[in-house]
């Protein structure tokens, strides 16, 4: 293998230990023919084309394989090949302040081989997150192989989507009493309701598709899943399953909340349409006769400057005093 341009991180396990660490790329090779027994974790950041053709000849991976790992925004999903698996995940992060909201992603493309597993991620993510996992229980990695690294990386991905998902439905806990206000919640609310549906739309589309993935990777052939660990894969089937469950719950919460909203902003509304009906129609009555009858009567100081003066300031008193009233209500 040739050496590689962009930044690059390596581990080779032996038994559930690190035997080798941040080496490089171009020594994974002759490192897996001095250990028999060992297998690498080898992770591109942001690789070019030419960077993962080079990984892919030392690894025999399929072309479309590699195809799929340079282009973004590729659907969770896992592929089969003759001798190697690839795997397309998310992990994400939310943040919310009460007033913004915003979902981050980081998508993760993995070759699985029956030595090696090849993580490359387009984006800034915590990668020592993922090492500590690894490190929490070398006695499962003893026994484990390629999958410990696989259930590892599973892990981590299903529990940054569960953390977010809780985080999202807590948010929601602050919005919910003022979305449920009577006369309706502040406009800056409803728009933080809407910018927490679009997180979970968006949160939806990654959790979804996960129990599948993690169930095919669980019954894949590349490297069969011994007893022991196929019990931490249904771990992670599970939690991926209750993410997916917490995620459509507050989808609908969050909806029914808006929901909710609009109807008391809509009743509100209706209120004001109603008194502004009542007073046009008291007002109508007298302006309609006065009008009819060409009732024009002489006004004091008729006829002269400061009639027209007094009248003036009268009627924009008027109109003022009105604007405040009808401001102070909300209705402007």
């Amino acid at each position: 293998m040739t050496a590689l341009s962009c930044p690059v991180r390596t581990r080779l396990y032996e038994a559930g230990r690190v035997i080798a660490e941040d080496f490089a790329a171009d020594q994974t090779a002759g490192l897996l023919r001095a250990h028999p027994d060992a297998v690498v974790w080898l992770d591109l950041y942001a690789p070019g084309q030419a960077d993962l053709e080079a990984v892919a000849t030392d690894f025999g991976l399929h072309p479309l394989a590699v195809e799929d790992a340079v282009e973004e925004h590729q659907r969770p999903k896992i592929d089969r090949y003759a001798d190697h698996l690839f795997v397309n995940l998310y992990a994400v992060r939310f943040h919310g302040d009460g007033t913004t909201a915003q979902l981050r992603k980081v998508e993760i493309s993995a070759f699985v081989t029956s030595r090696a597993l090849i993580t490359v991620h387009k984006s800034p993510g915590d990668i020592d997150v993922l090492l500590q996992r690894w490190d929490t229980d070398p006695e499962l990695g003893a026994v484990g192989g390629v999958n410990f690294l696989v259930y590892g990386l599973l892990d981590v991905v299903v529990d940054s989507q569960y953390a977010t998902a809780r985080s999202i439905d807590e948010a929601m806990d602050t919005a919910e009493d003022q979305l449920l206000e009577e006369g309706g919640a502040p406009r800056p609310v409803r728009l933080y309701g809407f910018a927490l549906r679009k997180c979970l739309a968006n949160l939806l589309r990654v959790v979804a598709p996960m129990r599948d993935v993690v169930d095919q990777l669980d019954k894949a052939e590349i490297e069969p899943v011994n007893d022991h660990l196929r019990a931490y894969y249904r771990d992670v089937e599970d939690q991926a399953q209750r993410t997916l469950e917490l995620t459509e719950h507050s989808r609908t919460r969050i909806t029914e909340l808006l929901d909710a909203d609009s109807t008391e902003q809509g009743n509100v509304l209706n209120q004001v349409t109603r008194k502004l009906a009542a007073w046009a129609a008291i007002i109508a009555v007298p302006t309609a006769l006065t009008g009819f009858f060409g009732q024009n009567l002489p006004y004091p100081g008729y006829d002269n400057q400061g009639g027209f003066l007094a009248s003036s300031i009268l009627i924009a008193t008027s109109a003022i005093g009105l604007y405040v009233f009808l401001k102070r209500r909300g209705w402007l």
